[in-house]
C-alpha cells in the first residue's frame, strides 16, 4: 500500500493537484482542529496514515507516547540527540531540514527554484522598516531550508542572537514541496509567513523567515509567546528584545514547513551546503569569512 501511494505521489501532476487544488486554507483550518483531538482511535489512525505518506521515523522522539497527533508533531528529541556546532564563525543549521536554493543574494534577488525569481523585498514586505533589513541584506547569501513533514518540526538560534522585531505576514498556504515551487511564481511571497529580525553578538544582522504551507500554518514563537495561524488577527508588527543562545530552542512548526535564513555580505555557504542536501538542526550552515 505505501508504495503505491508513494508511486502516486511522485507524479508531479497528480502531486501537484492533490496538495494545491484543494480548498488550502480550509482544510489547514480543519487539520489543525483534528489533529489536536485527544482520542486514542483517532490518534493512532491518523499517526497510521501518516506513516504511509513519509518516513516519519519517531526513534529520536523523547516520548514514546503521545496524546494526539499533534502532540506527534510537535515532538521534543531526546536529550543529546543533535550536536550543536559552537565555533564563533558559525551560523548552524535552525532545523532538521532538506536544503533548497541557496547561495549569493543577486542585489536583492533570491531564487524559489530555477527560472522562478522573488525579491527580499516582496517577501519581507513593503514597509520603511524592511527597506533598511533589505539594504543590509543586499548581495548577501541565503539558504531555503524545507521541513518534511517526518522530520522534527522544532527550530532553534542559529547563535548566539538577540530576537529585535517580528512581522507576521498574512497569506494563502500552498504546498512548499519541489513540485510546487516549480509551477507557482513567488510561492514564498503569497503564503503566510513571519519575518524574525535578529541580531548576533557582534551586531551582525541575521534574518530568519519561516513560512506555512498547507495543513500547516500554525507557528508557535516563544519569544512572544504568540501562535500564528491563519486565522491570527493579533497585532502583524511586534518589537522584541529577547535574547536566544546558540540552540536554544525559539519556536515550533505544527507540521512542515520552510525556513529561509539570510546574512549580509563576509558570509559563504559552510561545507556541504547545497540544493538536495540533508542537515541536522545544529550543523554548520554558513561561515563567516576571516
Amino acid at each position: 500500500m505505501k508504495q503505491i501511494i508513494q508511486k502516486i505521489t511522485t507524479q508531479e501532476d497528480l502531486n501537484f493537484l492533490f496538495t494545491n487544488r484543494i480548498p488550502r486554507i480550509a482544510l489547514t483550518r480543519f487539520m489543525g482542529r483534528w489533529s489536536k483531538i485527544k482520542n486514542p482511535l483517532i490518534r493512532d489512525l491518523s499517526i497510521g496514515v501518516w506513516k504511509l505518506f513519509s518516513d516519519l521515523d519517531l526513534s529520536e522522539a523523547a516520548k514514546t507516547h503521545f496524546d494526539s497527533m499533534h502532540d506527534c508533531f510537535t515532538r521534543e528529541l531526546k536529550p543529546g540527540s543533535r550536536t550543536i556546532d559552537m565555533r564563533s564563525n558559525i551560523v548552524s543549521s535552525p532545523c532538521d531540514a532538506i536544503v533548497g536554493e541557496c547561495g549569493a543574494i543577486h542585489d536583492t534577488q533570491i531564487f524559489q527554484a530555477k527560472g522562478f525569481p522573488y525579491t527580499l523585498q516582496s517577501l519581507m514586505g513593503d514597509t520603511a522598516r524592511t527597506g533598511d533589513m533589505v539594504d543590509t541584506l543586499r548581495n548577501g547569501t541565503y539558504v531555503t531550508l524545507r521541513l518534511t513533514s517526518s522530520m522534527y518540526h522544532r527550530f532553534h538560534a542559529p547563535a548566539d542572537v538577540t530576537l529585535k522585531h517580528v512581522t507576521h505576514i498574512s497569506g494563502d498556504t500552498w504546498n512548499v514541496n519541489p513540485i510546487a515551487l516549480k509551477r507557482v511564481e513567488q510561492l514564498f511571497c503569497k503564503n503566510e509567513r513571519a519575518v524574525l529580525s535578529l541580531q548576533m553578538r557582534d551586531g551582525t544582522p541575521l534574518v530568519m523567515v519561516p513560512v506555512a504551507a498547507v495543513l500547516v500554518a500554525s507557528l508557535q514563537l516563544h519569544a512572544v509567546n504568540l501562535m500564528f495561524h491563519v486565522d491570527y488577527t493579533g497585532p502583524n508588527e511586534i518589537p522584541c528584545d529577547v535574547q536566544a543562545a546558540k540552540g536554544q530552542e525559539m519556536g515550533w512548526f505544527q507540521h512542515g514547513s520552510t525556513i529561509i535564513v539570510f546574512v549580509p555580505q563576509g558570509f559563504k555557504l559552510a561545507d556541504g551546503i547545497a540544493t538536495g542536501e540533508r542537515i541536522k538542526m545544529g550543523q554548520a550552515l554558513l561561515e563567516k569569512l576571516a
